[in-house]
């Protein structure tokens, strides 16, 4: 890895705050698909977190060579986000599980982050949540592409 992928340039920060935004967008939006009894917690500050870790390594690194590469920087980013994210709330909603004592041994315990995440993944299968993801996706890389030739 070259020196400069560890240096923080425009790109990065428009990258991270850019899909940092748009995780929570994301939540925001999947609320309303899950049960209304659901007590989402930290959700949303997880998520933003997520998305701005996406935004800087993920998306950041691959920017700087032409609008086409930053797009898919932005949508590359956007699918990282969104695969951390339901493998952490996946993984979260298992040790509450495991916590209340309703899941036995680590086998299981596993077998469960991948029915919640399956599970999570058929709610996230709505089209205003897709549209938004991809075209957020989409804007990040642009802009963060405009902002790594600008000012970097």
């Amino acid at each position: 890895m070259p020196v400069t992928d560890t240096m923080p340039t425009a790109g990065k920060l428009v990258a991270a705050m850019g899909l940092g935004a748009l995780g929570w967008i994301g939540s925001e939006l999947f609320r309303p698909l899950m049960d209304p009894a659901t007590n989402f917690g930290w959700f949303n500050y997880v998520n933003v977190a997520l998305g701005m870790l996406c935004g800087w390594r993920v998306a950041g690194r691959r920017l700087g060579h032409g609008y086409a590469t930053g797009i898919s920087a932005g949508l590359t980013g956007m699918a990282a986000m969104v695969v951390w994210a339901v493998f952490v709330q996946s993984l979260y909603a298992m040790l509450n599980l495991a916590l209340d004592g309703r899941i036995a041994g680590v086998m299981t315990g596993l077998k469960k982050i991948f029915d919640l995440a399956a599970e999570y993944t058929l709610v996230m299968l709505d089209g205003t949540l897709i549209g938004v993801l991809l075209a957020g996706g989409f804007v990040v890389g642009a802009v963060a592409e405009a902002a790594e030739r600008r000012w970097s």
